[in-house]
C-alpha cells in the first residue's frame, strides 16, 4: 500500500449558516454545486487517490468479481406468473447485463413473445432502467417507463404488443408507474416536481392525444405527502394514494368510467394510516385506527367508505404486527410479524378454520410473492434465510400442499448450505431492551475473538431488515468472516413500537442499539474491536456516521454507502429532493427542539479531533435520495480533523445515482471494491 501518497484536501471556504440564533460554520458548503468545475475536480481527485491507494487490490477485486459472478446463473429466469390469460417471464441471457421481459399466451409451451429486451435498449447508455410495465386489459398494449440518468426521473411510453410499434405518445418527468382504465385507451400516471423530485401530481392521458394537454386529475399541495396511482386486484377501481410517513388518504374511481371524478375514500386525519384492498362489494382496510399501533384489518361497503362505517375483521394485537393482506376469491391471506419473524396466516372466507404456514428454523424471511390472480387456491410466496437460497413456493390453500417452483441456484459447485450455521442472538441495549441479531458463519468457527465480523444495519423508516440470502456474502464467509444483521430500533422488526422508539426525538436509540450490538458481539467472542467492521447505506450511512463519532474505538473499518450525514443543512433546505416528506421521520429543524436534537447527532456537525476507523465512503454524482455533496463534505471535514493515520476513501460513481450501477453485474464490481477493502484490512489477499 502506498503510504506516501498525499490525500486530496478540499479548499476551506467558510459559509455561516444561522438558525434559531445558532451559528454553524460550514467550510465545505461550496461543494454542493454540481456545475462548478472545481467541485468535479475535487471528486475526481478523491477517486484518483482511492484508485492509487487500492491499486494493489485490483487483481483481488477482479478475482472477487469473477467469483461472485460465477455463483449467479447468467441464463436465469423468473418463475412465470399467469395474468389475464398470459404467462409473464423475466429472464437473463448469458453474458448480458439487462433483463428480457417476455410472455406466452395460455400455456408455457406457447411461442415466446419478447416485450422488451433491455440489453438492446441500454446500448450506448451509461445508465438504464426499465420500470412500471403495465399491460392493458385487452392484452394489446403495454405502458413502460425508462430512466437514463439514475435520478429516478422516468419517461413514459406505450408499445403495441401486436405490431411491436412504440407509439408516438411520450411523457417525460414521470414517477415510473402508470395504470390503464378498463377502456384500454386511458392511462393515469404520476409526475414529479422538477426541483424537489416529489411525486405530486396525477394526470390522465388518452392515447393519441397531445401529452402536454393531459388533464391534471389531482395535485397534492401538502409538500410532506407524495402521490401514486394503482388499480385494485378486483380491476374495479383505480386508486390515487397520498401518503406521508404517518398519514394516508385514498381516492377511488370506477375503472370502467375513466372520465368520472375520483372520490375520497376517507379524508386524511393526521396520524391515521390505512391501506385498501377490494373484494366483492367491500373494501378491506389495514389500519392503525383506534390506536391500533400494530395495525388491524377492518372492512367497509364499497359505497360507504368513511371510517365511521369501518368494522373489525381482525382486531388489534399488541404482540402481532400486521404488515399486509392478499385477497383471493376464497381466502384472506395476512402477513404478520411477531417476535421479529414473518408469519403467513391463511383465513378461508367460509370460516372453515384459520391456519399458519409452517416455518421451522429460528431465523428466516418469508413473504407473499406475485399473486395477481384473484380466482385461485394457489398462494405464491418466497422463503429464504441467511444460509438458504431464495425459493419461490406455490402453496395450495385448499389441500395444504406445497410445490417448490424454484430454488435459486448458487453455481460454482462449492456451495452447500449445511456448511453454515445460523443463529439468532439477543443483545441488551443500555435501557434494557433486547435487540435481535441474525448471524451466519461457516461451521467450525471458534468463538475466540479473532474472527473478522461484518455487522450490517439500517434502522430507519420502519424498514425491517430481513435475514435474506445473498450469495455474494459467501465471499466473506468462506474467508472466515462472520456476517450479522442488527435489527435495531427505527426499523419495524419487532413491531410498530420498535419504529416509534427509533425516530424523531428517540433517534439516538438507533445509534446506541448498534453500538450495544457491537459490544455484545465482542463480549460473546464472535470478534474483537481489531476485527469488527460495520456497514450501512443511505439512512444506514447516517447510522455509520453517528456511530464512528460516538464509539470509533469499536471498529477496525466502516463502509458508509451513499450516507445521509449532513442532517440539519439538508432538512432545512426544502428545495432538495425528498426533504419535506422526511419531517415525520427526523423532525422539522425549523422547530428549535428538533434543530437542537439533530445537531446533537448529525454526523457532519459532530466530526471532532479524534481517531476514526478505516473508512470507505461511496456516493453517486446523480443521487436523488442523498445528494453527493453530503458524503463529499463529510470526508473533506474528516480529513482535516481526524488524528489517526487510518485509511479514508471517497469513491464517487460519476455516472449513477442512489442505487449505484444499473447493470446486473456492474453492481458486483462496486461490491468487489467494498469486500476487498474489508479483506485487505484483515490481511487476506486472495
Amino acid at each position: 500500500m502506498s503510504d506516501n501518497l498525499v490525500p486530496p484536501m478540499a479548499a476551506k471556504k467558510d459559509t455561516v449558516l444561522e438558525k434559531h440564533g445558532d451559528k454553524r460554520i460550514d467550510s465545505y458548503y461550496w461543494l454542493n454545486d454540481r456545475e462548478n468545475p472545481e467541485v468535479i475536480q475535487y471528486l475526481k481527485d478523491e477517486n484518483a487517490y482511492y484508485e492509487k491507494m487500492t491499486a494493489h487490490t485490483k487483481d483481488f477485486q477482479q478475482q472477487l468479481f469473477d467469483e461472485m459472478k460465477a455463483r449467479i446463473k447468467e441464463d436465469d429466469e423468473s418463475v412465470p406468473y399467469l395474468y389475464n390469460g398470459y404467462y409473464y417471464i423475466t429472464r437473463f441471457e448469458k453474458g448480458k447485463e439487462y433483463p428480457i421481459f417476455s410472455r406466452k399466451k395460455g400455456s408455457l409451451t406457447a411461442k415466446e413473445e419478447i416485450m422488451f429486451d433491455c440489453n438492446e435498449m441500454a446500448k450506448g447508455k451509461a445508465y438504464f432502467k426499465l420500470s412500471g410495465l403495465n399491460v392493458s386489459e385487452d392484452n394489446k398494449l403495454v405502458s413502460f417507463a425508462t430512466d437514463e440518468t439514475g435520478r429516478r426521473i422516468y419517461t413514459l411510453q406505450v408499445k403495441n404488443l401486436e405490431t411491436g410499434e412504440i407509439l408516438a405518445d411520450k411523457i417525460p418527468n414521470v414517477n415510473g408507474e402508470s395504470v390503464w382504465a378498463n377502456d384500454n385507451k386511458t392511462l393515469f400516471y404520476s409526475t414529479k416536481d422538477k426541483k424537489t423530485l416529489r411525486s405530486d401530481k396525477i394526470h390522465k392521458h388518452i392515447l393519441g392525444t397531445d401529452a402536454k394537454k393531459d388533464e391534471l386529475v389531482y395535485y397534492e399541495k401538502d409538500d410532506t405527502f407524495t402521490v401514486y396511482v394503482a388499480k385494485t386486484k378486483s380491476k374495479k377501481f383505480i386508486v390515487i394514494g397520498s401518503t406521508s410517513t404517518l398519514t394516508s388518504e385514498f381516492q377511488t374511481l370506477n375503472a370502467n368510467e375513466p372520465n368520472g371524478k375520483f372520490k375520497v375514500f376517507q379524508p386524511r386525519v393526521i396520524g391515521l394510516e390505512y391501506n385498501i384492498s377490494h373484494y366483492n362489494d367491500h373494501f378491506y382496510i389495514v389500519t392503525n385506527k383506534d390506536k391500533a399501533t400494530n395495525f388491524k384489518v377492518m372492512k367497509t361497503p364499497d359505497n360507504a367508505t368513511a371510517s365511521s362505517n369501518w368494522v373489525d375483521v381482525i382486531p388489534h394485537d399488541e404482540k402481532v404486527l400486521i404488515e399486509g393482506i392478499e385477497i383471493f376469491k376464497n381466502y384472506l391471506v395476512v402477513e404478520e410479524r411477531s417476535n421479529g419473524l414473518n408469519k403467513i396466516r391463511i383465513m378461508p372466507w367460509d370460516k372453515s378454520g384459520d391456519y399458519y404456514l409452517p416455518f421451522d428454523i429460528e431465523t428466516y424471511s418469508a413473504e407473499t410473492n406475485t399473486n395477481i390472480d384473484f380466482d385461485t387456491d394457489i398462494l405464491r410466496y418466497g422463503y429464504q434465510s441467511l444460509a438458504t437460497p431464495y425459493s419461490v413456493i406455490d402453496f395450495n390453500m385448499k389441500t395444504k400442499t406445497k410445490e417448490i417452483k424454484k430454488e435459486y441456484e448458487v453455481l460454482g459447485g462449492k456451495f452447500d448450505k449445511n456448511n453454515y450455521k445460523e443463529e439468532r442472538v439477543w443483545a441488551t441495549a443500555a435501557d434494557g431492551t433486547k435487540i435481535p441479531i441474525s448471524v451466519v458463519y461457516r461451521k467450525g468457527m471458534k468463538k475466540d475473538g479473532n474472527n473478522p465480523l461484518l455487522l450490517y444495519a439500517y434502522g430507519s423508516y420502519g424498514y425491517s431488515m430481513e435475514p435474506n440470502f445473498d450469495s455474494t456474502i459467501l465471499s466473506l464467509l468462506d474467508r472466515g468472516f462472520v456476517y450479522a444483521i442488527a435489527h435495531i430500533r427505527g426499523g419495524e422488526d419487532m413491531g410498530r413500537q420498535w419504529y416509534e422508539d427509533g425516530k424523531l426525538l428517540k433517534k439516538k436509540n438507533t445509534f446506541t442499539d448498534f453500538i450495544d450490538c457491537s459490544k455484545f458481539m465482542i463480549e460473546q467472542k464472535f470478534t474483537s474491536s481489531k476485527h469488527l467492521y460495520a456497514q450501512g447505506g443511505s439512512a444506514g450511512g447516517l447510522l455509520m456516521g453517528a456511530v464512528v463519532n460516538m464509539a470509533p474505538e469499536l471498529y477496525n473499518g466502516v463502509i458508509a454507502a451513499v450516507p445521509f450525514v449532513d442532517v440539519i443543512t439538508t432538512m432545512l433546505d426544502d428545495s432538495i429532493p425528498l426533504t419535506t416528506g422526511e419531517y415525520d421521520e427526523w423532525g422539522n429543524p425549523n422547530d428549535k427542539v428538533y434543530y437542537d436534537y439533530m445537531k446533537s447527532y448529525s454526523p457532519y456537525d459532530n466530526v471532532t479531533a479524534q481517531d476514526y476507523p478505516n473508512m470507505l465512503v461511496t456516493t453517486g454524482l446523480h443521487d436523488s435520495q442523498v445528494q453527493y455533496w453530503e458524503p463529499a463534505k463529510w470526508v473533506a471535514k474528516l480529513r482535516t480533523l481526524k488524528t489517526d493515520k487510518n485509511l479514508l476513501f471517497l469513491d464517487t460513481n460519476m455516472d449513477a445515482g442512489h442505487g449505484g450501477a444499473s447493470g446486473r453485474f456492474e453492481a458486483l464490481k462496486e461490491l468487489a471494491k467494498e469486500f476487498s477493502f474489508l479483506l485487505d484490512l484483515e490481511g487476506i489477499k486472495k
